[in-house]
């Protein structure tokens, strides 16, 4: 990074952080996305997929991003466990979970004419021991001050999109399925620069129904497998039409996070921004989140170690917590 972009930067990180809640505490929160999803199934379907032609290499979420196992979820919690703040309480983890992903069995066996869905304690049992312990681990990391989880969704795929895309036989869509992977963006079923992963954007006005029934749906499901009922909502790829938040609000949603400029769909390959900032409310008293950190060390140099404790700093500045997105 060259003095000028580096000084650009941290001007824009100062910008970002000026208007909306203030506290004098430090505070620090982790949050993190996409826990429940399946998204790259294994490294043998990985190097498959790469050997058949599909440039799953080109995305950071395909070559790292899978369902969590036991290992992963024990590994973290004992990390989180070794630090704690001045109340003697641990780093926690807010995991923004999917609780759903599509049931390849029985869209395969109805001839891709319906899509289906298991709930994520199904997919855990589907990938054997080396999940069997995830659903309970949460609960402990629950329990133990480590963990908590809230609403991402029901799964991370655009239904109606990918159920459309799977139909071309032959496609890359097709082949992916065969592997039960759906995080291909610019297939040759899709058109460049789109993808299946934002779950709630619109190619018409007229979807916005039936996504407020799987919104609900993704609630209902959260309740019975974390036990709760959510109140904190970020949409797949912080893509949502503001039509859906009232719908929210009666689902017990009291609070949304997305960019400072939210992208929302209009339908029709268009987009607006709404200016979004820490503590700003809508129409249906929602409290807007935001997070000013960023920490993905694998997938750009700009979000390592250094760069996000600059960030931190930055957020203490001017009195913000430091809401981590990792």
């Amino acid at each position: 990074m060259s003095m000028i972009s580096g000084l650009k930067d941290t001007f824009l990180k100062n910008v970002r952080n000026m208007n909306g809640w203030t506290t004098s505490r430090k505070i620090v929160v982790f949050e993190s996305d996409d826990w429940g999803a399946i998204r790259m199934p294994s490294k043998k379907d990985y190097d498959s997929l790469l050997a058949k032609g599909l440039p799953v290499d080109k995305s950071f979420y395909n070559i790292n991003d899978s369902l969590e196992s036991n290992e992963d979820v024990e590994a973290l919690f004992n990390v989180l466990s070794k630090y704690k703040d001045k109340n003697g309480d641990p780093a926690k983890f807010t995991a923004l979970s999917v609780v759903a992903n599509p049931d390849f069995d029985k869209i395969r066996a109805n001839g891709f004419t319906k899509y289906e869905y298991e709930d994520v304690s199904k997919t855990l049992e589907r990938y054997g021991n080396s999940h069997n312990r995830v659903h309970q681990l949460w609960k402990e990391g629950v329990a133990s001050g480590v963990y908590w989880s809230e609403c991402h969704g029901r799964e991370h795929v655009h239904v109606k999109r990918w159920m459309h895309a799977i139909n071309d036989a032959g496609s890359e869509s097709a082949l992916s399925f065969e592997h039960e992977f759906y995080g291909l963006g610019g297939s040759d079923t899709l058109g460049p620069g789109r993808s299946f992963m934002p779950a709630f954007d619109i190619d018409s006005t007229e979807e916005i129904p039936a996504q407020a029934l799987i919104l609900k749906d993704g609630v209902e499901i959260f309740d019975r497998i974390f036990g709760y009922r959510p109140q904190y909502f970020v949409a797949p790829n912080s893509t949502v039409s503001t039509k859906l938040e009232p719908l929210l609000k009666e689902y017990g949603i009291d609070y949304i996070i997305g960019s400072r400029h939210q992208k929302e769909p209009l339908g029709n390959g268009k987009f607006t921004h709404n200016y979004r900032y820490l503590g700003k409310r809508n129409d249906s008293g929602q409290m807007y989140l935001a997070r000013n950190c960023q920490f993905e060390h694998g997938q750009s140099k700009s979000q390592n170690y250094n760069e996000c404790l600059k960030d931190i700093q930055i957020a203490f500045n001017w009195k913000k917590p430091a809401v981590i997105s990792t």
